[in-house]
């Protein structure tokens, strides 16, 4: 038999291999997101992504304090997607104007751009940007919170709750509300600094436990704790107040203000919500107003804080009457400012309208 030469063998072995090469390259390894798709699996989803379940509206998050001032977002959702963004409070005066004025339309592009909190911070303008991620978050917990309600009660939904001033710094308080229950509370914000730590360190863990214990803001005061108890429960209570009508968080959010209960005994009745507003901070003091909306009309508007002290009390004990009236008489915050009370009336409309847009208004 006639042998094979040697150059003959290498060139057939060299032509299987190749052939062998391309048949391996050609099959897609089990790991590609496309096959995944294909198999009817969905990506997972990026930590603070806006929700995909149909929300619809604005959407007001929580003012974040930072060293300049209070930075606060609203987003505009379509079908779950955010469709704009912008900054209803930034830092201001002197050069934080310039560099608002740059940083903020930047910051406004990357939340569109990226759907979600993940999004870097503006060079030369780390506080800005910190205080617009943070209020951001809180938005998409909202948003987040509010799909949860639609598709059904047994959806845990995250709410956090506007800031509560206190003489000693800010209280804000998170809670995970399933079933209709609390299941974990959590302050993102508490009086920090000296002997504040120490206040801190031993009266919020006894509040969280009150808090999911009560599943409501009618909770007991930690004995050498008034302030950030008080500061505590104000903040917990809107929280609550932000747990959507019809969401099955009966107990949650109906234990404290009677945010979902029924505007008639029969079924199918108009719901009555109780939505309390952002805080708007004005050159006197803050400003939050709480409202009462009932077939799709605001019954009672009221404000949960006013700017106090010296001719302030006068001024918020003859304008926010006025202004109550004017909101429920306009179904909404377009209404005059009171003569006399230019800073108060504009803190109250701004509030009014983050309370509008939790009620999809």
């Amino acid at each position: 038999m006639r042998k094979s030469h040697p150059v003959r063998r290498a060139v057939l072995a060299g032509a299987a291999t190749v052939s062998g090469i391309v048949l391996l390259l050609s099959l897609k390894p089990a790991s590609d997101p496309g096959s995944a798709q294909a198999a009817g699996q969905a990506p997972p989803a990026a930590a603070g992504q806006a929700p995909q379940g149909g929300v619809n509206g604005a959407v007001t998050g929580d003012a974040a304090q930072t060293q300049y001032g209070a930075v606060q977002v609203r987003l505009t959702m379509s079908n779950g997607k955010i469709t704009q963004a912008e900054a209803v409070q930034a830092p201001k005066g002197g050069r934080s104007d310039q560099i608002t004025a740059s940083s903020v339309p930047r910051l406004n592009q990357a939340v569109v751009a990226a759907q979600s909190a993940d999004i870097d911070a503006v060079s030369g303008a780390t506080y800005t940007s910190t205080g617009y991620k943070k209020s951001l978050q809180s938005a998409l917990d909202k948003a987040k919170a509010s799909a949860g309600g639609a598709q059904g009660s047994g959806n845990a939904q995250t709410l956090t709750g506007d800031v509560a001033q206190t003489q000693y710094g800010p209280v804000q308080v998170r809670v995970t509300v399933a079933g209709g229950k609390i299941t974990k509370a959590e302050a993102v914000q508490a009086p920090k600094g000296g002997r504040s730590d120490q206040i801190t360190a031993s009266s919020v863990p006894r509040l969280n436990q009150a808090a999911v214990a009560a599943g409501s803001a009618e909770i007991d005061a930690v004995s050498g704790a008034t302030y950030t108890s008080a500061g505590y429960k104000q903040s917990l209570q809107s929280a609550l107040d932000k747990a959507p009508a019809g969401g099955g968080s009966s107990q949650a959010a109906g234990s404290g203000g009677g945010s979902s209960q029924a505007a008639g005994s029969g079924g199918g009745q108009a719901q009555t919500q109780t939505l309390t507003g952002s805080v708007a901070q004005t050159q006197y003091g803050p400003v939050q107003v709480r409202i009462t909306v009932a077939g799709g009309k605001i019954t009672k508007a009221e404000a949960v804080q006013a700017p106090k002290g010296g001719r302030s009390d006068q001024i918020t004990s003859s304008s926010v009457p006025r202004l109550n009236q004017a909101a429920v008489a306009a179904g909404n915050a377009q209404i005059d400012a009171v003569s006399g009370a230019t800073y108060t009336s504009a803190g109250y409309k701004q509030s009014l309208q983050s309370a509008l847009d939790q009620a999809g208004g």
